[in-house]
């Protein structure tokens, strides 16, 4: 996701579900492909904070993207996760039992 438009349709329109170190939003869209958006916000830290949090989520989500359905997804870490403390084994135990949630409500099978 690229555009402002996106990221406020998302947020204003989608789901909203917390993990431990994460919100997550996620809108259901027609097309068969989904797309992630990161909001990762100063109140995460310096510059090299911010990015070493956006490349972690970014490498957790290309390692599971045939378990993402068909949904924008915006993730913003909650301000006091550390990118320092952030790892892929963090971001896996936090983010994939949300991912299974989505799927079900993805493909039909939630409310």
């Amino acid at each position: 996701m690229t555009r402002r438009a996106e990221y406020a349709a998302c947020y204003s329109k989608g789901m909203r579900l917390q993990t431990k170190h994460f919100v997550v939003f996620a809108l259901p869209v027609a097309s068969g492909k989904g797309r992630l958006g990161l909001a990762v916000t100063k109140k995460s830290g310096t510059a090299v904070q911010r990015n070493r949090i956006k490349r972690v989520l970014r490498s957790f989500f290309r390692l599971h993207q045939q378990k993402l359905p068909a949904m924008d997804i915006v993730v913003t870490p909650k301000k006091f996760l550390k990118a320092d403390d952030l790892n892929m084994f963090l971001a896996e135990s936090d983010l994939l039992p949300l991912l299974a949630k989505l799927y079900e409500q993805g493909s039909g099978g939630g409310s």
